[in-house]
């Protein structure tokens, strides 16, 4: 083995310097448990050839050492993550010690690496005081699958020669550079520096648009895009193109297609007669994958309808295996629309009556903005004999739409009426008509009619989370709300819109999405479970914590900005709050009391406004939960040690604090049924302005001939619905491969 020659960075070959590859592996032990320098040693000595390159070394002792990674020594996760940070700076600086931040800066802005912007907003004295800020010690604290992340996602590089740029803590300096640098000067440091505290101590969580690309040239950073097409071929192709210059730009997409008429319909009184959805659903799913979004990820989307359409037997099974490509689009999720009238006619055994949008003037707006509405011209469509129309069973249509959920696990469901009438705005106003690719989303839309159109409403929704597991205290939010409300407001302003109407609904409207992550290990660190109520009343005291604290927040900030200009489409604005609007079935599982002051908040904000139409909602975070080595969002691990694909190869994750706390967890699969995550579920919608991303789980093995029966996935809808949850996500089946497998939305940029 000392025989064998290496090859360094500059082309020279010397001897092998075991004693050298100890020192860095004992470096990274250090302090850790139950890891073993000479175990990685071995490991890795097996794999060592003749003229090896000093990188390939590197790389082979990480590996070695993720590989380790295990329930019984999970500390290998971090032994494995330092020597990736130690590789990740030799290959970004040429050194271990990373450069002053303001000599960096300059270079990489003459590199047209950074936003020139951070060269000339900033004095050299502002760079000398954040350099001193910076704790780039905080990099030892990562996980390996946070390094691999950083490395794949976030970190600027080249993606075509590999070459990296930046370290974890330069990143979340300069994040907060970028967002505070409109602030005044006698204030703004103090902001940058708290909000770099916040991320790079994993309080806050930021979405993969923010971390890869605030400080670069490029200004797009909303993570969630709600695009709705009308009836017309302008609007669909406006639609296409509005798709494409947002899935270029790391966005992921929300489409509602809803407003198109079937099959059959005619066209330009008679003289021809429409192709109906299925043609323009594949041009959206060609406009979605026509982009890879810089290398950072494919574009994905999800695309609605409402349960009524005309069309819906054939839509319902675009994403089935069976069938012929001409009559699939495989390549979109899809959301169904419900409301309160279908579930009425399933739970009374009727019929549910699909027409064409086009030929019952009013009753896909009404769909929307008013139930009561929409009921009378239902049912006086349903008794026109001259309106075309076919009617099915309801029972049929359901189980219909639960199997296709079950089959493909994603056809997603959206309870419009749940998110209209318990929402931030007022439907009479600015109704609610579709959800987002994650359906965490619930803000207005209006068709484009060209993809200048500022008329129409583009709705882009700026994500982040709190990281409930990293929390001491409730108390903490009020500082980290400021925090994340300030930074994503100043998004708004310091980001480029590629589409007029998303910058017209923006300025208007200014909405936020906050969320929470690790919320699993926040309940098994408190001692309480999913499953048996337990945790019911904690989670009515967070968030309620985290609603009124950002609502607060966005309250003060009103009072210094002034609030956005469309606040009077909200039911903020007439004194109502979703404390207000919630569905009052939670209070017989959950009599937690309200502990903030209310009262107080409301009539402030009545007075002076929400600079923020919304401030919450509850998104995956599969992405970033690897970042803060958090479970991810609000749902259960499947395993203690998580494996994540990506294009490294597989990341093994292991849950926070496993050997403390591995009896305190509820693993997915040890959850006996969706009832108890169900009412977790309607606790949080009570506080959430916009949804919550919600799963419902399945194992067969607990129902007889390992079957779920139809009578269970129809229960668990009605129960979502009476709890006022307003969109469920994936249905997750197990199938005995995949514990411990997180499947993470495909591409999903809302997923954080």
């Amino acid at each position: 083995m000392q025989d064998l020659m290496v090859t360094k960075r500059d082309g020279e070959q010397e001897k092998i310097d075991l004693e050298k590859i100890h020192r860095v592996i004992h470096w990274a032990a250090e302090g850790l448990q139950n890891v073993s320098v000479s175990q990685v040693e071995i490991k890795s000595h097996i794999q060592f050839f003749d003229a090896i390159r000093t990188e390939d070394i590197h790389e082979t002792i990480i590996k070695s050492a993720a590989d380790l990674i295990s329930e019984e020594t999970p500390d290998y996760q971090y032994l494995a993550a330092r020597l990736a940070i130690f590789h990740l700076r030799k290959k970004a600086f040429g050194q271990f010690e990373p450069p002053h931040l303001y000599d960096h800066v300059q270079q990489m802005v003459v590199d047209g690496r950074y936003d020139p912007a951070l060269s000339s907003d900033y004095t050299q004295d502002e760079y000398n005081q954040l350099n001193a800020h910076l704790q780039h010690g905080r990099d030892m604290n990562f996980s390996y699958a946070a390094v691999k992340q950083m490395e794949g996602k976030y970190l600027v590089q080249n993606r075509v020669s590999g070459d990296m740029y930046e370290s974890p803590q330069i990143l979340y300096m300069l994040v907060g550079a970028c967002l505070f640098s409109g602030y005044p000067k006698a204030t703004r440091l103090d902001y940058v520096k708290r909000f770099y505290d916040a991320c790079s101590l994993f309080k806050l969580s930021l979405p993969t648009p923010i971390m890869a690309g605030v400080r670069t040239p490029t200004r797009q950073f909303s993570s969630c895009v709600l695009i709705e097409c009308g009836d017309s071929l302008d609007s669909i192709n406006a639609t296409a193109g509005a798709i494409i210059k947002y899935v270029s730009q790391r966005a992921g997409i929300g489409i509602n297609a809803g407003r198109i008429r079937a099959l059959g319909s005619p066209i330009r009184g008679g003289e021809a007669f429409h192709t109906g959805m299925i043609p323009f659903i594949k041009h959206f799913q060609t406009a979605v994958k026509s982009c890879s979004q810089g290398g950072v990820r494919g574009g994905a989307a999800t695309l609605f309808y409402p349960i009524w359409h005309l069309e819906v037997e054939s839509l319902l099974v675009l994403k089935n295996n069976r069938g012929v490509e001409e009559n699939r689009a495989r390549h979109m999720d899809y959301g169904v629309q419900f409301n309160r009238l279908m579930y009425q006619r399933l739970i009374k055994g009727g019929n549910i009556t699909l027409f064409s949008p086009s030929d019952v003037p009013g009753l896909y707006d009404t769909f929307f903005e008013d139930q009561d509405l929409f009921e009378k011209l239902y049912e006086a469509a349903e008794n026109n004999p001259d309106i075309r129309k076919r009617t099915v069973k309801a029972v049929d249509l359901f189980s219909k739409f639960a199997q296709e959920r079950a089959q493909t696990g994603r056809i997603y469901l959206q309870n419009v009426d749940h998110c209209n009438t318990r929402s931030a705005f007022d439907p009479a106003k600015a109704p609610v008509r579709q959800s987002n690719l994650c359906l965490e989303i619930a803000l207005p839309t209006a068709p484009l009619q060209g993809i200048d159109d500022v008329h129409g409403e583009i709705a882009l929704c700026t994500l982040s989370a709190f990281n409930l597991g990293a929390l001491e205290s409730l108390d903490e939010l009020e500082n980290l709300a400021d925090l994340i409300v300030r930074a994503l407001d100043s998004l708004l302003d310091y980001q480029e819109y590629p589409v007029p109407a998303a910058y017209e609904a923006s300025m208007k409207r200014r909405t936020l999405g906050v969320g929470v992550t690790n919320f699993a290990y926040y309940l098994a660190k408190n001692g309480v479970r999913y499953s048996d109520g337990s945790a019911n009343n904690l989670t009515h005291r967070t968030f309620e914590a985290v609603q009124y604290n950002l609502l607060k927040a966005s309250n003060n900030l009103a009072r210094e900005q002034g609030a956005c200009p469309a606040f009077g489409d909200t039911f903020y604005a007439q004194g109502k709050m979703p404390i207000d609007t919630y569905k009052k079935d939670v209070d017989k599982f959950c009599d937690e009391a309200l502990h903030l002051d209310w009262g107080a908040l409301r009539d402030s904000i009545v007075e002076h406004g929400l600079r923020n139409s919304t401030l919450t909602a509850l998104m995956p975070c599969e992405t970033s939960s690897q970042i803060t080595n958090s479970t991810n969002g609000i749902e259960p691990p499947r395993g203690y040690v998580s494996v994540k694909a990506s294009k490294d190869g597989i990341l093994k994750q292991v849950v926070p604090e496993f050997e403390r706390l591995k009896e305190a967890y509820e693993l997915l699969w040890s959850i006996p049924d969706n009832e108890g995550y169900l009412q977790l579920i309607g606790i949080m919608q009570k506080f959430v302005d916009q949804a919550i991303s919600a799963n419902t789980n399945y194992d067969p093995a607990r129902f007889a001939s390992e079957k779920v029966p139809m009578k269970q996935l129809l229960k668990d809808l009605l129960t979502a619905y009476k709890y006022g949850v307003k969109t469920l996500y994936y249905h997750n089946t197990r199938d005995g491969a995949d514990d411990g497998q997180d499947d993470g939305c495909e591409g999903g940029a809302c997923k954080l």
